[in-house]
């Protein structure tokens, strides 16, 4: 499991850093895969979806994930080669000034599946949380 949740964090440090060429070591290329932006419809296909992060990440400044409640499942369980993995993404990005921050929250899937000795991505969903956190 720790191999499938070190693909899952390179995600975000490449979202966090800017870093094009990680994102796109973390995709399988294939035109099936589908990534699903929060509030946005499903795009299909590596390079449409390597596209979007690729100006996603153009156009902000600051912004880290803190992750919470993380769950992973490997199917089959006794040789997996697909994980998901759900999480809560506790965002917190500038706000266009650097005396200025805000945060959001957003629910996350995302299906890994085995390629080679590592893992990467099939596809991901995530959708804003709204309202107070659950206790």
């Amino acid at each position: 499991m720790p191999d499938v949740l070190t693909a899952h964090r390179s995600f975000y440090d490449a979202i966090e850093t800017g870093d094009v060429d990680l994102m796109s070591a973390l995709w399988v290329d294939d035109d099936a895969t589908m990534c699903v932006h929060p509030g946005a419809k499903p795009l299909y296909g590596t390079d449409r979806i390597l596209r979007s992060w690729t100006v996603v990440m153009a156009g902000v400044g600051y912004i880290q994930f803190f992750l919470t409640d993380v769950e992973v499942t490997l199917l089959p369980p006794d040789d997996p080669n697909t994980a998901v993995v759900v999480c809560t993404e506790n965002i917190l990005s500038d706000a266009g000034s650097v005396e200025s921050f805000s945060g959001g929250r957003a629910v996350c899937t995302s299906i890994l599946v085995r390629h080679g000795a590592g893992w990467r991505f099939w596809a991901r969903h995530a959708s804003p949380l709204m309202g107070e956190q659950d206790s």
